[in-house]
């Protein structure tokens, strides 16, 4: 069984999003007793990935390295017509990736005590984002 599902996620200003319960509210009741849930951003200046829930610090810091690694206004950025935060924005969405696949075990998701999804939002008004989340199982 392969079933797609569209999530909306509402509006975050810039900054790492803890977005587990968002997930897990667009997909109740569709998730296999065992298998996959795959979650791909259709978007190219946002990103998603899985890292610690419980601390916000780990999300403050997150913010604060990868705009050390990938600041605003590079001087030899071409691509500026969007403004300031934008080319930075692809970079660090390249930098973090646009899915992740989490695997599904006796119909609950199979994450790790302290794991969450996260979107990484990197524009200063990225505004509501869309993903695909494709449930694949038995």
């Amino acid at each position: 069984m392969i079933r797609h599902i569209d999530i909306r996620l509402p509006a975050f200003p810039r900054g790492f999003h803890l977005i587990t319960a968002h997930v897990l509210d667009a997909i109740a009741g569709q998730l296999p007793r065992d298998g996959l849930l795959h979650l791909f951003i259709l978007h190219t200046s946002a990103g998603l990935t899985i890292n610690e829930n419980a601390d916000p610090t780990v999300r403050m810091d997150f913010e604060s390295v990868f705009n050390r690694l990938v600041p605003e206004n590079l001087p030899f950025l071409q691509h500026t017509l969007e403004g300031p935060d934008d080319m930075p924005a692809h970079i660090k969405a390249s930098l973090v990736g646009s899915a992740v696949t989490i695997p599904v075990r006796d119909g609950r998701l199979a994450l790790g005590t302290w794991q969450g999804i996260y979107l990484c939002e990197f524009r200063n008004r990225g505004g509501r984002r869309r993903l695909l989340a494709t449930v694949i199982g038995d």
